[in-house]
């Protein structure tokens, strides 16, 4: 790589110009990041901690709210640190590093949405066959396949871009490093790898909305022979991870199914699913959940009992 690229620091020209605007950016964006660790982090130690939480649905959501964390991270804290910044820049290195975790932590929780909708569709639509069916051995095997999956995603969308040489400019029109962005400054046609990126990114993503769709349309079809209590205990559940998987995706098929265009616009929907969409699930799950309000309440309740 070092033999073909002159390249090996690239500016970023982050979100804004306006240092006033930037500023006011990190003082907004930086509450939101803290939020999200703080909010994620308090579901994993609840679930991890909860006697009452063992089911494989708050396993699952143990894992996602961990990745969620992972995933913000990858990003938001060199976005924010970048704010103050008058000259933003990163490495080749560790741009091509960014693009890896980032892809690699995105894809393990749009896996991890999949296996928590077949969770619920065992849950609801065979619930005698349940906890023989999810076993806490196959949880793990589901969480380990949603591992695994993001890392074979992630290195084949690196292993694409390392060869591609870096000349110059290097100037990347983002807040921070994705393929797209980087494809520009190459010094080469980037269209076949253009293509791989789109064909590996999208029929991942494809291929997991057509799954988490067909699973909610058979749950929701299958309530209708429930009691009303149990189809309401059930559309509750169902709505949360229905409102999750409409805020991840959205925003991803708005970026990926359409041409390519100016990064002004892309840029600003970037931040709604690498800042604000990470914040929101842990909201989202336990507004929306009296099990693990009440699990919290108690966590934190000998919490305050052990300080005293």
């Amino acid at each position: 790589m070092a033999s073909t690229n002159n390249v090996t620091e690239l500016i970023i020209t982050g979100l804004f110009q306006d240092p006033e605007v930037q500023r006011a950016c990190f003082v907004l964006f930086l509450p939101v990041y803290l939020a999200t660790v703080v909010g994620n982090g308090l579901i994993v130690v609840t679930v991890s901690v909860s006697k009452s939480l063992c089911s494989p649905m708050y396993f699952f959501l143990g894992y996602l709210s961990l990745v969620e964390i992972c995933y913000s991270s990858t990003v938001v804290p060199k976005f924010i640190t970048d704010l103050l910044a008058k000259v933003k820049t990163i490495s080749l290195k560790g741009c091509l590093t960014q693009i890896f975790f980032f892809h690699f932590f995105g894809v393990t929780e749009i896996l991890l949405l999949v296996v928590m909708a077949y969770d619920r569709y065992v849950a609801i639509c065979k619930p005698l066959h349940y906890m023989n069916i999810i076993s806490r051995q196959v949880c793990h095997m589901l969480v380990a396949g949603s591992w695994l999956g993001g890392f074979i995603h992630s290195i084949m969308q690196v292993f694409v871009t390392v060869p591609l040489p870096f000349c110059g400019p290097n100037v990347i029109d983002h807040y921070f490093c994705d393929l797209q962005p980087l494809f520009k400054l190459a010094c080469t046609d980037t269209f076949v790898e253009g293509i791989v990126v789109l064909a590996n990114s999208g029929l991942i993503s494809v291929l997991s909305l057509i799954i988490l769709v067909s699973s909610y349309v058979i749950i929701l079809t299958s309530l209708r022979n429930h009691s009303a209590e149990g189809r309401h205990k059930a559309l509750s559940t169902c709505a949360s991870h229905i409102t999750v998987v409409i805020l991840f995706f959205g925003p991803a098929i708005f970026l990926y199914m359409r041409p390519s265009s100016t990064f002004t616009v892309d840029k600003l929907v970037a931040v709604f699913y690498t800042v604000i969409t990470p914040m929101l699930n842990p909201i989202i799950y336990t507004l929306r959940n009296a099990e693990v309000k009440i699990a919290m309440r108690k966590l934190w309740g000998r919490r305050n009992l052990g300080m005293e």
